[in-house]
């Protein structure tokens, strides 16, 4: 069991893709489901596809990679944990590598990115960053 689930989600991916694996199976659950929607809309994943095991459920994501044979996920940083949990108003919103980059916010409107917080006036948990 993990303590931290969003914490290993992001570990998976890393690894996988410094291996340069196609897919990486993970865990499901509500909360990953929306961060895996996130990471395709944004152009960091191919597709994710949720599939049932029996138990939980398994999340297969399929990472994406760019011509030059590097993933598109350089980085994946866990911000908020179950030690110590960050909050951020809309316009205190952190911008990840000068704008570059991605921050997933967890708001009352669901997991939303840092660019539609502050469109839509709305602070949240800053779960964490990918670039």
């Amino acid at each position: 069991m993990t303590t931290d689930p969003i914490a290993d989600m992001f570990v998976r991916i890393m690894n996988a893709s410094a291996k340069q694996h196609e897919k990486v199976d993970i865990p499901s659950s509500k909360v990953k489901i929306e961060i895996a929607k996130i990471l395709r809309e944004e152009g960091y994943i191919i597709n994710f596809k949720n599939m049932d095991n029996r138990k939980q459920g398994l999340l297969r994501l399929y990472l994406k990679y760019l011509a030059n044979g590097k993933s598109a996920v350089l980085g994946l940083r866990r911000i908020s944990k179950s030690s110590l949990r960050v909050y951020k108003g809309y316009q205190d919103m952190p911008k990840t590598v000068g704008g570059l980059g991605v921050t997933i916010v967890s708001t009352s409107k669901g997991m939303l990115t840092d660019k539609r917080a502050r469109k839509e006036k709305v602070g949240g948990e800053i779960i964490g960053c990918v670039w």
